[in-house]
């Protein structure tokens, strides 16, 4: 693993013991982004742990779609408009995230030659019948292989990080056409984690440790699985803090970051009902109509 890549594995999962990183909790946060076939706007999550970037990507990509007026029909896209809302939603997020345009923005993908082996299943679909006509015998249900979520069994945490590959766009407009280019990179395995690693990277990792209140805290709970507050924010305001309150805070000569800009996605939680936490107007109060509620140890999006 390089040094690189091991600053931003020890930043996204923390110092691991002398067992490592869990291979379960790792195997929960392999999956891609895969839109339901039930809903076509809907991206699927499939295990405990990445809500945490999926459901702000989701809050997104709803607010674009629906504000989008060569879409009427938000509820049945085409898998055109699918890609096209994807891949300008994770822009969207990197860009918000990006400290200086001047550095440009930072894409991780698979090494070439090195795209782990996705499995495939058969979904089968059996074709509606006339009423009245009987199924012939010999007719056999049509199968149709489709990728799935999750990673080749193989695919652990070192040799996750030994075949990334990474490069760095310049402009705006570039980086919207690498991410078309990638479409199908964010829908395989590990899709997730890769968007998340380019987060990460476009951020700055120094910029994301001055923004944490405790650095020793990773972004993934190794225990849990779930995304930290600080990851959340990150994908939400482009900002890693730990806090929803406006402002910073002294707090016995301690700086505390908060919310310092109105975001176009908004967050609630549960916990502010219990008087745990107070969340910033900046943050609940939104510039559209799209919010992230947080039940207890899950995420979803909300319009």
């Amino acid at each position: 693993m390089s040094e690189l890549n091991k600053e931003v594995a020890d930043l996204v999962w923390g110092r691991p013991t002398s067992g490592g990183v869990s291979a379960s909790i790792f195997r929960r946060w392999t999956q891609g982004f895969l839109f339901s076939e039930n809903e076509h706007s809907a991206l699927e999550q499939f295990e405990g742990g990445p809500c945490a970037v999926i459901a702000p990507v989701q809050a997104f990509l709803l607010k674009n779609v629906l504000f989008n007026k060569d879409s009427p029909n938000w509820r049945h896209i085409s898998e055109e408009d699918q890609k096209v809302a994807l891949c300008s939603t994770l822009s969207e997020i990197l860009e918000s995230a990006c400290s200086s345009p001047s550095t440009g923005y930072c894409l991780v993908s698979w090494a070439k030659g090195q795209t782990p082996h996705t499995s495939t299943h058969a979904k089968t679909q059996t074709q509606s019948q006339t009423q009245g006509t009987p199924e012939p015998e010999s007719s056999q249900p049509s199968q149709v292989l489709q990728p799935t979520s999750l990673s080749a069994e193989d695919l652990g945490f070192e040799r996750f990080h030994s075949i990334l590959h990474k490069r760095t766009v310049k402009s705006v407009s570039e980086l919207r056409e690498e991410m078309l280019s990638l479409y199908h990179t964010w829908r395989g395995c590990c899709g997730v984690l890769l968007f998340l690693y380019s987060v990460i990277l476009t951020k700055g990792i120094e910029n994301i440790r001055n923004e944490i209140q405790d650095t020793m805290e990773p972004l993934i709970d190794p225990v849990h699985g779930h995304g930290s507050q600080s990851l959340v924010n990150l994908c939400v305001t482009g900002h890693a803090v730990s806090n929803v309150w406006d402002g910073d805070r002294e707090c016995s000569g301690m700086k505390l970051h908060g919310i310092h800009k109105q975001a176009s996605v908004g967050f609630l939680t549960l916990m502010e009902s219990l008087r745990y936490c107070k969340v910033s107007p900046l943050k609940s109060n939104t510039e559209g109509k799209h919010t992230l509620l947080c039940k207890h140890r899950h995420i979803v999006s909300v319009i």
